[in-house]
């Protein structure tokens, strides 16, 4: 293997691929990135398994001699960013020895034979689906930070993308909250599958310009082919709960509030907590709405929030000030609608004008 490259497009490539790789894997070899040299361009694979990053460089590339190699990540990585110089000379020494040299600058780095690295499956096959780049980054945005962070439930891990009838429905869950964001899609494909977060992070990250994205959806993986780059994920095994009966069809209390005022006295009231649980209060009449807080250890903080309007009975509700903070932030409207059904019934928060992004908080007893 020998050739010469841009160094900033060698360097773009490998900050994406690279992402995909675990330093922590427990096979060694995945700690890699794999170059492949072929005749007409430059393959780069990164993976920990359960997501794999691939492209392919065609130009600004002198192709000289073909062959492979895979070489550390992180040391890969380190040196086309450090090395001065505009292009990069990589060759194969002996074996994997593997010399990567600029103007001045002149590093040997071990590699592993290209052989050992697993078979990566990168076929276009499944159901097809195409989506704007933004839109599908929007739909992970503001899904996917409601995931569950334990592995005790794995299904909780991973968004549900589920479409049927022209629309797809994204859906993210961790027991305590949900989050929903529905699309609508051009063609009338049916599935319904679990991604998992770190795999529409990353593919969230390399989301850049608003182009179109061709997606291929299979049995057991799905994959996301962006500008240059393919990202495959694995999907995540088993049957997503129905989260349905979270979401009613009738309201008995509402309140519309503007975002900022709201976010702003959460932070304030939640200044006395003590833990994570950032447990918050609304007490809510026609005529008063109080948001409010208390710690035996400290005292207690109220937040007159005079400038909402509230419709309904009396209303006392007890809930996380995080998963309420972070509802508002995903639903990213000047005001929100917040329906509640009871004291202990899920409540959810919305765009006062649109449905297409439900938010849903589970209520705490505070006593």
């Amino acid at each position: 293997m020998k050739f010469v490259i841009k160094r900033t497009v060698l360097l773009n490539a490998l900050s994406k691929v690279s992402r995909a790789v675990s330093l922590k894997s427990p096979l060694p070899v995945l700690t890699g990135i794999k170059f492949e040299l072929l005749d007409d361009g430059l393959i780069l694979t990164g993976s920990d398994s359960d997501i794999t990053i691939q492209t392919k460089i065609t130009d600004d590339i002198e192709i000289i001699e073909t062959g492979g190699v895979v070489l550390s990540s992180k040391y890969i990585l380190e040196i086309i960013k450090k090395i001065d110089s505009d292009d990069v000379h990589i060759s194969i020494l002996d074996g994997t020895l593997t010399r990567i040299e600029g103007s001045s600058s002149k590093f040997d780095l071990n590699g592993t034979p290209i052989n050992d690295y697993p078979r990566v499956d990168m076929n276009t096959e499944g159901i097809p689906l195409q989506l704007r780049a933004f839109l599908l980054k929007t739909v992970i945005e503001k899904t996917s930070f409601a995931t569950s962070e334990k592995e005790t439930r794995p299904v909780l891990t991973g968004v549900n993308f589920h479409a049927k009838d022209g629309k797809m429905v994204a859906i993210a869950t961790d027991s305590y909250r949900l989050a929903q964001n529905v699309i609508n899609l051009e063609d009338e494909q049916s599935f319904n599958i679990i991604v998992p977060k770190k795999s529409l992070t990353e593919i969230s990250r390399i989301i850049e310009k608003d182009e179109e994205i061709n997606v291929f959806v299979s049995d057991r993986k799905i994959l996301f082919v962006i500008d240059d780059f393919y990202i495959l994920s694995r999907l995540i095994d088993g049957t997503y709960p129905d989260t349905s009966r979270l979401i009613s069809d009738a309201y008995d209390y509402s309140l519309s509030v503007n975002s900022s005022v709201l976010l702003s006295a959460i932070d304030r009231a939640s200044l006395f907590s003590v833990d994570s649980t950032n447990i918050v209060t609304l007490n809510m009449s026609p005529n008063h709405v109080v948001l409010s807080s208390y710690s035996q250890e400290i005292g207690s903080v109220e937040e007159d929030l005079s400038a909402s309007f509230y419709k309904g009975e009396e209303l006392e509700i007890s809930f996380s000030a995080r998963y309420l903070s972070d509802a508002i932030k995903s639903v990213g409207s000047e005001t929100v609608k917040i329906l509640f059904t009871g004291t202990m019934r899920p409540f959810i928060i919305k765009d006062v004008e649109r449905d297409d992004n439900i938010q849903v908080v589970l209520p705490v007893r505070s006593y």
